[in-house]
């Protein structure tokens, strides 16, 4: 039932306005350990539209949370209430001044993409936190991000020249360094803001000497409000002491921010040491260099690394010995001076008394591989192979650098103390901040009052070293009550009554951060929320379903699975790697991974004993939930690239399967989920069936009746297939089996063919299986397990005398061989013949790279092809495109591999009904348009037929196998 505030918000406000259970779902957490379902979201499409939002709910006095990325680490980012996401529409640079370096900026701004636009000007952002492909220049100032460049910039609050707030009475202004003459101004204009301004000189002036002394000396200081900024000597600087006040005090709507020159070189040292401690001892040493980043990393974090595969071959291995590392990048204006400082750091290092190892990286592309794996921490160490789960908590304090190894040391007798003495320590060490996940157990009473134990502990060893109890993430909810550990009573009180100031009904983001001492309604203040409240997994403790897949990574546990994400939000980058193709055309949260694994977590909570205040209902029956996951394109891009291995996919298939147990399915279950056996029946005849599926009329039943979109082309049956074609071997070699997926035997049994001869100049033994066989890729994209399992079973038992022999199995189609490699093993767990087909199974780059490398040779100079590749997103999510690059590379081909995403049409999804806007608008963010602009000369390459068919619908271009052009090359 729509309320009053519905209604007028849905009346009033210029933006989408979202109060169903879905969308509530998927804003009920961030990337923290709690979670709040909010009242609604309203997503406005312009500033002034978020202001009409405010307005309505002031009338409503409904509280309201102004949000970014939503990937805060300390529970600021969810809460009751109205949420304001700023992302989807307020992300435009309004200006920039490249002679002052200076720009105005909406709030829902992505860092990278706002910088990509500033590079054309050589300027970017000082601060780059690790979510910098997703986090918001609004949420970047509301928790006053700092990121590894703070070494060389500072804080957010170091960039912000001013900021356009309002307040939630209404008062709409401009606020930033304030003179004598300005403050006397704004008192002779009167009004509120005259009010406030006043109000805010009177605390501070009265408590000059309390906010001198009471706040840390230490770059790292992000807990607590910034009353340091309004002293006299900083100017009285209200737009910095607003700057991380996470949306408890204004709502941001437009920031002027100070831009830095980009640098032109960089170079990396790293040095090794006995441990992350003794790596500590050496931060002073190092940061009189000046580095542009000083971070450090410990030995668990790299064999995290090593298992899960964060960076690319070798890059590891260029790590010097040692069980702790400084990670020191130097920049400069030019190669030499960039490697110069790196050089003068070095000798230093030499002549010092800290026994260290150096390794020194001067390949920029070797150098971000290996920086990589400091970003991934979160993602590496959230769910370690064989330990427990890891949870922030405490994972930011930050203390002087000069005394970070003896502070490194106690930390860890600490943790040992509490049996936590598997997390890892890494950080912002020339800063003195050090992140770790911990293995807390938050699932029960027993483990939250543990927790509580030992951040209260925690809390008090920071606040002997002088420290700050947040060196990024900021206080949210987790250490909001801490506060008083840090600062004292005094400071504390200050806090309240500067929030008084601002926001005296309490209506912004209530309870985080701190909460109004002289509140116009003392009654309804609810004071700052306890760290072991709205714990996400407290209580969750959902019965476990019967599933068809086994989840071997979450202890073959749906529940696990469904609650996996951690909330990093990768999948919200608008560009590089493949996920999540839907929220990049869509631009919605609940059409990302995070979104939907949210939704799952929040259907499970509402099965039986999931826990209190469900907002999702009817299990698998659930239409929000299968609203958002309709327009999963089930790309497994997730799977490679979620920092912590959510696999979309999979939950998709498991869903669907529950879903429409003993109910009509759609259209397309039945006619793209059966394509195997509607592609043998047309085999009988494929001349008729083309001809029925393409005549004028004929066709758009075919279409209705299928579930298929009115604007897609049906794929043309090849007039023999593969499988007919073949007659046998020609060569008495090794054997291998060629895998006739259902798209090569049946729609381009000319790639098998040339699989075929390429196989046989390797000196191979080429043998196809001897009855109609398939991997049941269709019915498990579109849920239908039981067939799958089915026809999986099958098609094993066939190829078991052949596995057994150890005979490898090469495969053509990506989403067929990762069936193979992946889906098989997780829906028929147990079998060892699946696990045989799952080791055994090659893609033709790999199979050729390991058994046959002398097979690919170089033409003559002067005649070596170029091409275009499109990594399918199977392949990329399962086993990477490193072998087709090295094989496209021997054979003296110049390949372009491309970086842009998925194709689009991932099998059935682009067919279907519905999906037609998302796929085309997936296809033109990247891979269409670069079809277009290659050279007519180059080869546009793309081994699945998904891609070969958007391609073609898209560009008139027709993209090619690996296999023809390896035939072709011979």
């Amino acid at each position: 039932m729509r309320t009053a505030l519905q209604r007028d918000l849905e009346a009033r406000v210029d933006g989408e306005v979202r109060f169903d259970a879905g969308s509530r779902a998927a804003y009920a957490h961030d990337a923290s350990n709690y979670r709040q379902a909010p009242i609604g979201v309203v997503v406005p499409r312009h500033v002034d539209a978020a202001v009409e939002a405010v307005a309505v709910c002031r009338e409503h006095d409904a509280s309201v949370l102004s949000r970014g990325g939503g990937t805060s680490l300390a529970g600021q980012c969810c809460n009751t209430g109205i949420v304001i996401d700023w992302s989807k529409y307020c992300r435009r640079l309004l200006s920039v001044d490249p002679r002052r370096r200076r720009a105005v900026v909406e709030p829902g701004a992505c860092l990278d993409d706002l910088n990509r636009e500033l590079s054309v000007h050589e300027l970017m952002v000082g601060p780059r936190p690790s979510t910098h492909d997703t986090c918001t220049i609004g949420g970047m100032v509301g928790n006053n991000s700092c990121g590894a460049s703070a070494q060389a910039y500072g804080k957010m609050a170091d960039s912000v020249v001013g900021l356009e707030v309002l307040t939630y009475e209404g008062v709409r202004m401009w606020v930033g360094p304030t003179s004598a003459g300005e403050y006397e101004r704004i008192l002779a204009e009167g009004g509120r803001r005259a009010e406030i301004y006043r109000a805010v000189r009177g605390l501070v002036d009265e408590n000059l000497a309390l906010i001198r002394t009471r706040y840390p000396d230490i770059p790292r200081r992000v807990s607590g409000y910034n009353l340091d900024a309004l002293l006299p000597e900083n100017g009285f600087d209200l737009a910095r002491a607003l700057v991380g006040s996470e949306s408890t005090l204004v709502t941001a709507l437009r920031a002027h921010i100070s831009l830095v020159p980009v640098p032109k070189y960089q170079s990396l040292v790293v040095l090794g040491f006995a441990d992350v401690t003794a790596a500590g001892d050496a931060v002073p040493a190092v940061a009189r260099h000046d580095p542009l980043a000083l971070e450090g990393i410990d030995d668990t974090l790299i064999d995290l690394a090593r298992v899960e595969h964060v960076a690319g071959h070798g890059v590891l291995e260029e790590l010097p010995k040692g069980s702790g590392w400084l990670m020191v990048r130097f920049g400069g204006d030019t190669r030499e001076e960039a490697d110069e400082r790196a050089e003068r750091l070095l000798q230093d290092m030499h002549r010092s008394e800290h026994d260290t190892r150096v390794s020194y990286l001067d390949d920029p592309a070797e150098e971000e591989r290996l920086w990589k794996v400091r970003e991934a921490g979160l993602g590496a160490t959230a769910y370690p192979p064989g330990g427990r789960d890891t949870h922030e908590g405490w994972e930011d304090a930050a203390v002087p650098p000069a005394r970070l190894g003896d502070y490194l040391r106690d930390f860890r007798a600490l943790l040992e103390e509490f049996g936590y003495g598997s997390a890892s320590l890494y950080g912002h060490f020339g800063q003195g901040c050090v992140h770790t996940r911990i293995p807390f157990d938050l699932e029960d009473p027993g483990g939250a009052a543990v927790y509580r134990r030992f951040v209260e502990r925690a809390a008090r060893l920071v606040a002997s070293y002088g420290g700050s109890l947040s060196g990024e993430h900021g206080d949210g909810q987790s250490r909001g009550e801490l506060l008083p550990i840090m600062f004292g009573e005094e400071i504390v009180r200050l806090f309240g009554r500067y929030k008084g100031i601002f926001d005296p009904r309490d209506r912004m983001n209530p309870g985080k951060v701190a909460s109004p001492l002289e509140a116009a309604d003392p009654s309804r203040t609810p004071g700052v929320y306890r760290l072991g409240e709205n714990l996400d997994h407290l209580g969750y403790h959902p019965a476990e379903p019967r599933t068809r897949f086994s989840y071997p990574r979450d202890h073959d546990r749906f529940t696990h699975a469904a609650a996996r994400c951690v909330g990093i939000g990768k999948c919200r980058a608008s560009s590089g790697g493949v996920m999540c193709p839907s929220y990049r055309v869509t631009r919605e949260e609940k059409h990302t991974t995070r979104g939907r694994a949210r939704l799952l977590m929040e259907m499970m909570r509402g099965m039986p004993g999931g826990g209190e205040d469900a907002v999702v209902t009817g299990g698998w029956r659930s239409k929000d939930v299968h609203e958002a996951l309709d327009l999963c394109l089930a790309c497994k891009g997730c799977r490679g690239d979620c920092p912590v291995g959510v696999d979309m996919a999979t939950y998709k298939a498991e869903f669907l399967s529950h879903h429409y147990r003993r109910r009509i399915r759609p259209p397309s279950h039945y006619s793209m989920g059966w394509l195997p056996l509607w592609a043998r029946v047309a085999a009988l005849a494929p001349g008729a069936v083309n001809a029925l599926t393409h005549a004028p009329l004929l066709d758009r039943a075919v279409k209705r009746a299928g579930g298929v979109d009115r604007r897609r082309e049906l794929p043309r049956f090849a007039r023999r297939r593969l499988t007919d074609r073949f007659s046998g071997s020609r060569v008495d070699g090794p054997p291998v089996v060629l895998w006739p997926d259902t798209f090569t035997n049946n729609f381009h049994p000319g790639i098998g063919e040339a699989a075929v001869r390429v196989l046989e100049a390797a000196g191979f033994r080429v043998e196809m299986p001897p009855v109609p066989l398939c991997c049941g890729l269709t019915w498990i994209s579109t849920g239908q397990l039981a067939t799958a399992e089915r026809v999986l079973r099958r098609t094993v038992r066939a190829l078991a005398p052949r596995l057994r022999a150890g005979v490898p199995v090469i495969g053509l189609e990506p989403s067929c061989t990762a069936v193979f490699r992946a889906d098989a093993p997780e829906l028929l767990a147990g079998d060892p013949d699946v696990e045989r087909l799952a080791g055994q199974t090659r893609s033709l780059a790999e199979f050729l790279l390991d058994r046959a490398p002398q097979a690919i040779t170089a033409p003559p100079p002067g005649t070596g092809r170029t091409a275009l590749a499109q990594p399918h997103c199977h392949q990329h999510a399962i086993w990477g495109f490193d072998a087709d690059t090295e094989v496209l590379r021997r054979a003296g081909v110049q390949a372009d591999v491309l970086d842009a995403g998925c194709c689009g049409l991932a099998g059935n999804f682009g067919f279907e009904r519905g999906h037609y806007e998302v796929s085309v608008g997936a296809a033109e963010l990247g891979l269409w348009p670069a079809v277009r602009a290659a050279d007519p000369d180059t080869t546009v390459l793309a081994d699945g037929f998904s891609c070969r068919t958007q391609i073609a619908a898209g560009t008139g271009a027709r993209a090619r196998h690996l296999a023809e052009l390896l035939a072709e090359l011979l």
